[in-house]
C-alpha cells in the first residue's frame, strides 16, 4: 500500500528556527499582544510576537517614565513569554519610532527570536536576532533587500501586508479598496522581487502573508499562491490570553462590517479602525491632545495633532474603549466570540486540512 498523503499544514523553518505550524501572530500595540497572548501562540508552535511601543503600559512608574519602563518590561515579557511557551517569540518595533533603537537593543538583550518590523525603512540592521521586516509591496522588498545586501544581510522572511489588516496600513487611502493592490497580486510581486536575491543568499526567503486572512481555508490558499505562512492579528485579539480588556474584545466581537472605519493617523499613515464617540469627537475637531505623552512618533507634530494616538491606543487596551482608539481588521465582522488560542488554532488547522484534501 502506498503512504497516506498528510494534509496537515507544513512546518516552516526561518532563520534556522522550525515551527511547527506556518502561523505567525502579528504584533499589536498598544499592549494588546505582550507575553500572555505571544506565548500561547508559541506554545501552540506557531511565532508569537509582542508589540513592542509603550508595552510597559500597565507596569507601575509608566506615567512618569513610559520609555524606561516600556523597555524593562519588553525584556520581562520576553523572557516570561519563551520560559513559559519554549516556543519562538519575535517582537514588533515600527521603525517611525522616536526611540526605536532603544526597543530593537531590549528585544536582542532579552534573546527575543525575532525583529518584525514596520513602519519605516531599517537602514542600520542589527546582529544577534532574526529579521523580518513589513513590507506593503514587491518594490519596497527590493530596497530593503538592496539596502541590506550591501551590508551582507538578507532578512530571515518578509512579510508582505494587504490593506485589509487592521491597524496602520502602508498604503494611500485611495489604494485601499482597489483590487490591484489585493494581497494576492501583492504576494505575486514581492515574490518576483526576490527571486534574484534568493539566488545570491544561497538559500529561500520565505514570505508571509497577512492582511484579510480569516480561516485555515485562507491560510490554504494563500500558501497555493507561493506564500511559506500566514500572519494573523484581529483573531488573535479575540481571544481570552489577548493581553487587553476584556471591554476591548467585545467591541471586537460586537463589531459588525458597517462599523469599521479608515482613519488618519498622527503615525502619518491611514489606519483600519471601529467607529465610536472618539472618532466622531476626531472628525468634528473636539478632540486635541492636551499633552505629548512620550515624543513617541518620529512623524508627530504635538500640538498640532489632532489627537495623541498612542494615548488613544492605551485607553482602548484598558477598557476605556469610549475615549480610545479600537484598531482591527477587515474580517471583525466575522468574530463573534471569545476563544482560548489553542482552540483558535485547533480551528485554523482543521480548515487547512479540508481545504487541501
Amino acid at each position: 500500500m502506498g503512504k497516506e498523503k498528510k494534509f496537515n499544514p507544513p512546518s516552516l523553518e526561518i532563520g534556522g528556527k522550525t515551527l511547527k505550524i506556518p502561523i505567525i501572530q502579528g504584533g499589536m500595540g498598544v499592549g494588546i499582544s505582550l507575553d500572555r497572548l505571544s506565548g500561547a501562540v508559541a506554545e501552540e508552535g506557531g511565532i508569537g510576537v509582542i508589540a513592542a511601543v509603550l508595552c510597559g503600559l500597565n507596569e507601575k512608574g509608566f506615567a512618569k517614565n513610559p520609555l524606561g519602563v516600556s523597555l524593562e518590561a519588553l525584556g520581562e515579557y520576553i523572557k516570561r513569554a519563551k520560559k513559559n511557551s519554549k516556543g519562538i517569540i519575535g517582537v514588533n518595533v515600527m521603525m517611525a519610532l522616536t526611540d526605536a533603537d532603544e526597543y530593537i537593543k531590549a528585544a536582542i538583550k532579552a534573546e527575543a527570536d525575532f525583529l518584525f518590523i514596520g513602519a519605516g525603512l531599517m537602514r542600520n540592521p542589527p546582529e544577534g536576532i532574526g529579521l523580518i521586516p513589513i513590507v506593503s509591496s514587491g518594490r519596497a522588498a527590493k530596497i530593503i533587500l538592496k539596502l541590506w545586501e550591501d551590508k551582507g544581510l538578507y532578512p530571515d522572511a518578509i512579510v508582505v501586508e494587504g490593506p485589509k489588516a487592521g491597524g496602520h496600513l502602508g498604503f494611500k487611502k485611495d489604494q485601499i479598496f482597489k483590487s490591484e493592490f489585493s494581497l494576492e497580486i501583492l504576494l505575486d510581486d514581492v515574490l518576483r522581487e526576490i527571486k534574484s536575491f534568493e539566488q545570491k543568499a544561497g538559500r529561500k526567503i520565505p514570505v508571509i502573508a497577512a492582511g484579510g486572512i480569516y480561516t485555515g481555508e485562507d491560510i490554504f490558499r494563500i500558501m497555493e499562491l507561493g506564500a511559506s505562512g500566514a500572519q494573523i492579528g484581529t483573531r488573535f485579539a479575540a481571544t481570552q490570553e489577548c493581553d487587553a480588556n476584556i471591554r476591548f474584545k467585545k467591541m471586537l466581537i460586537n463589531a459588525e462590517e458597517n462599523d469599521i472605519t479608515i482613519v488618519d493617523s498622527p503615525a502619518g499613515l491611514p489606519g483600519r479602525a471601529l467607529k465610536n464617540n472618539f472618532l466622531e469627537n476626531v472628525k468634528t475637531g473636539n478632540r486635541r491632545p492636551v499633552k505629548c505623552l512620550a515624543k513617541c512618533l518620529r512623524t508627530c507634530k504635538h500640538p498640532d495633532t489632532p489627537y495623541c494616538i498612542f494615548i488613544a491606543l492605551i485607553n482602548a487596551q484598558r477598557g476605556n474603549v469610549n475615549n480610545g482608539l479600537i484598531f482591527c481588521g477587515s474580517n471583525v465582522g466575522r468574530v463573534k466570540k471569545i476563544i482560548p488560542v489553542k482552540e483558535l488554532i485547533k480551528e485554523l488547522i482543521g480548515g487547512y486540512i479540508v481545504a487541501a484534501k
